[in-house]
């Protein structure tokens, strides 16, 4: 698969589970335990906010300050589709996945930041359904694919506190239980 393709699914799965969120759901928890499900869609709307900075080659010190806090404003909804519909635009430009990006661990290929932002969207997007009490898995194939190209990177971050530690599954898992058990999560 296809980094755009599978990016393009992990969007579109957060993406149906944001326009899920009931009124009164957005201080429910969520799988991310210090977080509430606006904590998370507020994560998610950040970082896809500075997507289009990055890929245009800005620098952190560049983008600065400006996308810490609350980035929701009274909608949150809106302020997803803005977002999404911005980044996705800035991933889907010609030759956006041939630059090079400044991270907060220095300079990277974009089509690595790429692999990272999908991970974030595809498990973020389970944990957001799961809040909401409809976990929807990530789609085998995007699974997959992010097991196979990240895997090795996730035993590393692991040790940096991004992920809770690996949980068991059977031999026999899914993909997507597979990856949600690597990143900490408890598949249903």
């Amino acid at each position: 698969m296809k980094l755009l393709d599978a990016h393009g699914e992990a969007l579109g799965g957060f993406d149906r589970a944001v326009r899920r969120i009931g009124p009164d759901q957005w201080g429910n928890t969520t799988p991310c335990t210090e977080w509430s499900i606006r904590d998370l869609v507020n994560h998610l709307v950040s970082e896809q906010l500075w997507v289009p900075h990055l890929l245009a080659g800005q620098t952190l010190a560049e983008v600065g300050d400006r996308y810490d806090g609350d980035v929701l404003g009274d909608d949150p909804v809106a302020a997803w589709e803005r977002a999404s519909s911005a980044a996705r635009e800035a991933w889907t430009a010609p030759g956006a996945l041939e630059k090079r990006v400044h991270l907060s661990y220095g300079e990277a290929d974009a089509a690595d930041y790429g692999w990272q932002m999908t991970l974030d969207l595809a498990v973020h997007g389970w944990d957001l359904s799961t809040a909401l009490g409809a976990a929807e898995p990530v789609p085998d194939g995007v699974a997959r694919q992010l097991l196979e190209t990240l895997e090795p990177q996730v035993e590393q971050w692991q040790g940096i506190g991004i992920f809770a530690p690996p949980v068991p599954v059977p031999a026999d898992a899914s993909p997507s239980d597979r990856l949600l058990a690597l990143l900490g999560r408890k598949p249903r």
